[in-house]
């Protein structure tokens, strides 16, 4: 993961919401009042992220697993609940701070390290389960592609992880996204048709041995996210 249009990027995505939209955040992933707009956006993610851990077992006592891109660390939190050693990294400084600051102190057995960085510097640490909720969909689709095959190779049983789903609303405001000037732009997120992703993820050599699983939409308002899982094949498991 060293091309240039990567690490362009992911400075783009650590600016925007460690400086540009921390507070926004911050509101958004509280119990704040916020813009109806929002709201729709808080309810899109509520109801992804309990998607999401719906599909990891109810007891992951004992496991370790990587949330990739934690923001605020709502994700990060459930896990540990559960009873997993939960690996939560971010980009933002800012963001990783009040997850630590927001950090229940009943998560025993499970337990949090909170960490700032790119979620492919965890390349080569072993993890049972990966999840990068809304945190690839920035990238265009084969960088996504790549760090994705990258972390396989260390992990033991599944990744899940979400993306932009091509839709025309998506495509539309992906468009009119890139008439603002440079300084005033949040970091575009990029719509990804599905049959390009699917089509990408089985030629990724690092993913040969992983097979699609269960997938799933979230639209609400103004978020629109699509959940993909991808299982390590039993014979190939170990």
């Amino acid at each position: 993961m060293t091309s240039t249009s990567y690490d362009e990027r992911r400075t783009e995505i650590e600016t925007y919401f460690d400086r540009t939209a921390a507070d926004a955040w911050s509101a958004l992933t509280s119990d704040a009042p916020v813009s109806r707009i929002r709201q729709t956006v808080r309810a899109g993610r509520d109801e992804m992220r309990a998607t999401l851990l719906s599909w990891l077992p109810a007891d992951l006592t004992g496991l370790k697993v990587l949330d990739a891109g934690c923001g605020t660390g709502a994700f990060s939190v459930e896990a540990a609940r559960r009873g997993a050693s939960v690996v939560a990294i971010d980009l933002s400084p800012t963001l990783v701070e009040l997850a630590r600051e927001r950090q229940p102190t009943d998560l025993a057995p499970g337990h949090i390290d909170f960490r700032v960085g790119d979620m492919a510097s965890v390349e080569g640490e072993a993890f049972d389960y990966v999840v990068a909720m809304d945190s690839v969909i920035h990238y265009d689709p084969h960088h996504a592609v790549e760090v994705l095959a990258k972390l396989a190779a260390n992990v033991r049983h599944g990744i899940v992880f979400t993306f932009a789903p091509r839709t025309p609303l998506l495509a539309i405001m992906h468009a009119v996204g890139g008439l603002f000037p440079r300084k005033d732009r949040a970091p575009a997120i990029v719509p990804i048709a599905e049959k390009r992703l699917y089509g990408d993820l089985g030629d990724a050599p690092g993913l040969a041995t992983w097979e699609r699983g269960r997938s799933h939409r979230v639209k609400s308002g103004f978020y629109t996210s699509q959940a993909c899982e991808l299982r390590r094949q039993e014979a190939s498991a170990g």
